[in-house]
């Protein structure tokens, strides 16, 4: 059983971090790789009237860099960052940081995966969010977070590359 939404709480006693959680009824292969070969990533990433993947360049190893561009109203942006962890298929971390406004900070973004029964249930935790507006800024995990789970369940309407 999934739940409707992704769920949101800040971490207790670290107001520079988000940490988000969802439950997706596919395994943890599947979400892992949706998460990591990036030529799945283009597929779910982005919405209608948010913003749409046009590229993503990734080597996947830990220290390996990333970089996803896309259409943000109406303009092309860029959010890249390296590879810190990848253990199949449980965890996938890598630093964070945008293009899209001016005082962006390296942050780190984690995915914990944990499959029960074939049922995946994905933590989220993005830290490092040190100032107001880094942590303004990124609003946009429970929809991605979404995105994911209509993917990997094989739900999805997702937009073309």
């Amino acid at each position: 059983m999934t739940s409707d939404h992704a769920h949101r709480a800040d971490h207790p006693g670290s107001p520079d971090t988000i940490t988000l959680q969802i439950a997706i009824d596919a395994p943890a292969e599947r979400v892992f790789d949706a998460l990591a070969d990036s030529s799945q990533r283009i597929r779910w990433w982005g919405g209608e009237g948010r913003f749409r993947p046009t590229g993503i360049e990734s080597d996947l190893r830990p220290g390996g860099k990333w970089v996803m561009h896309f259409m943000m109203g109406g303009r092309p942006s860029s959010v890249g960052g390296e590879y810190r962890t990848i253990e199949r298929p449980r965890v996938l971390s890598f630093t964070w940081r945008p293009d899209w406004y001016a005082d962006a900070t390296e942050t780190l973004v984690r995915f914990d995966l944990t499959d029960d029964a074939g049922v995946t249930t994905v933590h989220l935790t993005h830290s490092g969010l040190t100032t107001e507006s880094d942590r303004a800024n990124h609003g946009g995990w429970p929809d991605i977070l979404n995105w994911l789970r209509a993917y990997a369940e094989g739900n999805s309407a997702t937009p073309s590359p």
